[in-house]
């Protein structure tokens, strides 16, 4: 059996993206509990040279939403990195959630051949789509999402590793 493209990007980054969601939902549950303004944890970061946790949310979203897009052959659509709440992080996530639900697997189809090619500060990255998605879209997507986690998790939050894989996506057999 040959997995698709769209089994292998979009599929994903809906799944994580929705255990994102859930993440900041016990993230702000956590705040309010603990009685401070959840907007510390939007700044909040690891290490002072890393980008805070709102910037972790949008590259999640937009590697997830801008590959996808380059993959199916399309512009990527453009969201304004303004957040600056927990509810507003939440807001993008869905929102980037409802353009990857509207991608049918038929757009993917053949894309692992495609030529992408994106400007970065410095240089133009230029691969075929697979190696596109298998070597920059899905570790610098799984980065910024682990990162997200680990900041909340750094900062007190209840969080467990089944809060990350999301509890409806694993089989009871393998869930511990």
């Amino acid at each position: 059996m040959k997995i698709s493209m769209h089994a292998m990007s979009v599929e994903l980054f809906v799944s994580m993206l929705g255990n994102l969601a859930a993440i900041l939902d016990k993230a702000a549950a956590s705040a309010e509990a603990r009685k401070f303004e959840s907007s510390v944890l939007a700044s909040a970061r690891l290490a002072p040279d890393m980008l805070p946790f709102t910037r972790q949310i949008q590259l999640a979203c937009d590697f997830a939403k801008n590959s996808t897009a380059r993959l199916a052959g399309q512009d990527p659509p453009k969201f304004e990195d303004n957040e600056a709440t927990l509810a507003e992080l939440k807001a993008r996530i869905d929102k980037t959630l409802v353009y990857l639900q509207g991608v049918p697997a038929g757009a993917l189809e053949g894309c692992e051949d495609r030529q992408i090619t994106i400007p970065l500060r410095d240089r133009k990255l230029e691969m075929r789509g697979l190696p596109f998605l298998q070597r920059w879209v899905l570790p610098n997507f799984y980065f910024h999402v682990t990162t997200a986690y680990a900041i909340l998790r750094h900062n007190g939050v209840d969080l467990g590793k089944m809060d990350y894989l999301g509890r409806d996506t694993v089989p009871a057999s393998t869930a511990r």
